[in-house]
């Protein structure tokens, strides 16, 4: 089931907070009076205990996930080999700016994503024709262009920044006309009791370091998993996606680049989707154990 948790402690704040500011508004004195004047200590309706107790806890949770970090459990093998599923990752809230919890309004800008970072976001929605305009879909098939979007917290690596030029041709990936150098690693080695590196293994994956150009002089070196006996993703650009990447977006791609539901499906990342930049990997859970090594691992 998809559920919005920033939402429900917004609401469970407001809610708190409501009830126990209207008791004290006005009710408390006049309760406090009664039982002063039988002799007795005020007690206090449980409702509004409870409300007093609980509204500054998830007060200071709300305020720590809301705009400082928060907590994401990786699902899919998208960003293998960077992530893997079972992944706890912190994403820093304020790397782009403070946003309004559950609405994700930005109230206050801090920075922009760069080439390089990988991101959580809110799904945006597939990209689907209904009657000659594109329309967010969360039906892949876009049998239904009006099927509603999944909220979902989805994670990849921003590849694509508003204006740039951005190809993919097979593994190729080209910036702004330059091409984004690979080295060989090897072939990819996994634990072939768990799906996903089972999957990898069999298609005979391998692993390359990637140099992204992170758009200031940098470069942001990381591993990619190649599978081409898996499937064929579509290139870039495509019919959906064109060369130049829009105002306000962003083109995201997963680091599985042959098992990714990314931007090549469903176009530009909406700037206005955007959580925040994950930066550690703070626990990781592989279904029997704790992978120890992983722990503390930072993100890049």
């Amino acid at each position: 089931m998809d559920f919005d948790f920033s939402a429900i402690l917004l609401g469970l704040t407001v809610l708190f907070g409501v009830v126990w500011g209207l008791d004290r508004l006005l009710f408390y004195k006049s309760r406090k009076a009664k039982a002063e004047a039988a002799g007795k200590e005020p007690h206090e309706p449980m409702a509004v205990d409870w409300a007093r107790s609980l509204f500054p806890v998830v007060l200071v949770v709300l305020v720590l996930r809301s705009f400082v970090a928060e907590p994401f459990r990786i699902p899919s093998g998208s960003m293998m080999p960077t992530l893997d599923v079972g992944d706890f990752i912190l994403v820093n809230k304020f790397s782009y700016g403070l946003r309004l919890p559950a609405f994700n309004n930005k109230f206050v800008s801090l920075g922009e994503p760069k080439r390089g970072d990988v991101v959580v976001f809110r799904f945006p929605g597939y990209l689907c024709e209904d009657g000659g305009k594109l329309v967010r879909s969360g039906d892949q098939s876009c049998a239904d262009p009006h099927a509603p979007v999944p909220s979902q917290n989805w994670i990849k690596r921003v590849i694509g920044l508003p204006g740039d030029r951005v190809e993919m041709h097979g593994d190729q990936l080209i910036v702004n006309g330059e091409p984004v150098a690979a080295d060989l690693v090897g072939p990819y080695e996994g634990d072939p009791k768990r799906a996903e590196s089972r999957l990898m293994l069999e298609m005979g994956a391998t692993l390359w370091n990637e140099h992204l150009p992170n758009g200031e002089g940098g470069v942001v070196n990381h591993l990619t998993a190649r599978m081409p006996n898996y499937a064929v993703p579509p290139p870039l650009p495509n019919p959906h996606v064109p060369l130049v990447v829009p105002q306000g977006c962003y083109l995201a791609m997963g680091d599985n680049r042959y098992n990714s539901t990314d931007s090549r499906w469903w176009g530009c990342l909406p700037e206005q989707n955007l959580a925040g930049k994950a930066f550690l990997i703070w626990l990781s859970w592989t279904g029997s154990g704790v992978a120890f090594h992983r722990m503390g691992t930072v993100i890049h």
